[in-house]
């Protein structure tokens, strides 16, 4: 019964994963012992981890990298269960990693990750964070000219704030947390969730509520004008600002979260895919990452005013000073709690 819902996502994508998983031979050549398989999320997410991430890594100790993607989690299951695994890092939800940590994706046991040197409660046996994102709120000021948000309880007002409000079709994406803080739960009191609670909050707008399937959905609908709020993470906010849309973000409650790059079990190089996770996370390359994404460095000790951002970068980061209340998705309570959690969203969305 444990993580249910967790392995009928992974098993969906099972027999479509089969044939990339296990076709084509190990590689031999002693050449392969200096490359490494990076698997993330295409596009211009993955070109910014090339030049920021992995070409200075290559750099300094002549490693190289075969990018493919999507990094699928359906995939890893595959290929582990047939011991065949390629990839060596793959940048995807942490929630994977830590429900199967040990079992599908390696620990990180190198001595020289320093787990310290990151935020409190942004570490995991089988993850650290490569780099820190927030769930942002934000509205189409030409919706509201002359009385625009400034909290997030106007995210919940339907009558002074009227019109579409859109987040991903996926309950970890900020709104159930926002839903709490706006029927008066404090920050700082949010975990354990007070799931129905935040649901019949969520009642109260879900006639306004659209439900968008990905990320790039999300900036469509907004660039198209079929929403006037929004929640959605850092560097979609970000873009979707650059593609036109007349956004701006509400600073006063915020969720904030992490990406990581993971070790599926069984990659072929463990031991130097772990050097490249803390070489990643290093002042230089953290801050190299920060000012191409507008996301924010991992390490605690990177100082954030000491990175580039352009204006619109800085418009929607919410690690920047004087951003109101920020609250850290909680990593244990919804690596357990996840399975139950999409079973409750799915039949609230359609009861």
């Amino acid at each position: 019964m444990r993580h249910r819902h967790l392995r009928s996502l992974l098993t969906a994508g099972a027999l479509l994963a089969a044939t990339a998983a296990c076709g084509g031979g190990a590689t031999t050549d002693a050449s392969a012992e200096k490359t490494l398989t990076w698997a993330s999320t295409g596009g211009q997410f993955q070109e910014d981890e090339k030049k920021a991430l992995q070409e200075p890594f290559t750099a300094k100790t002549g490693t190289t990298f075969v990018n493919v993607s999507p990094a699928d989690p359906a995939q890893v299951k595959v290929m582990v269960a047939a011991g065949r695994t390629e990839w060596d890092l793959a940048n995807m939800s942490w929630i994977y990693a830590g429900a199967y940590c040990g079992e599908l994706y390696e620990k990180l046991d190198d001595p020289g990750l320093d787990r310290a040197k990151f935020p409190p409660g942004t570490t995991h046996d089988c993850f650290v964070p490569t780099y820190r994102y927030a769930n942002v709120f934000s509205y189409n000021a030409d919706d509201y000219p002359n009385d625009p948000p400034t909290k997030i309880e106007d995210f919940f007002d339907l009558k002074r704030f009227p019109g579409k409000r859109i987040v991903q079709d996926y309950p970890k994406n900020g709104l159930l947390e926002a839903a709490l803080v706006a029927d008066g739960v404090a920050p700082d009191q949010l975990y354990p969730l007070d799931v129905e609670r935040a649901f019949r909050k969520l009642d109260t707008i879900k006639s306004s509520l659209v439900f968008a399937p990905s990320y790039g959905a999300v900036q469509q609908m907004l660039v198209d004008r079929q929403g006037s709020m929004v929640i959605t993470v850092t560097a979609r906010s970000i873009v979707t600002a650059q593609s036109g849309a007349n956004l701006k973000a509400v600073w006063d409650f915020t969720t904030t979260d992490i990406g990581a790059l993971v070790i599926p079990k069984g990659a072929p190089h463990k031991a130097l895919a772990q050097q490249g996770i803390i070489f990643v996370t290093e002042p230089a390359q953290a801050k190299a990452y920060a000012e191409l994404t507008g996301t924010a460095p991992a390490r605690a000790d990177v100082d954030i005013s000491t990175i580039n951002y352009n204006d619109v970068q800085k418009a929607f980061n919410a690690f920047l000073p004087d951003r109101g209340r920020l609250a850290e998705q909680d990593k244990p309570w919804w690596i357990a709690n996840t399975d139950d959690v999409v079973k409750r969203w799915t039949s609230w969305k359609v009861s």
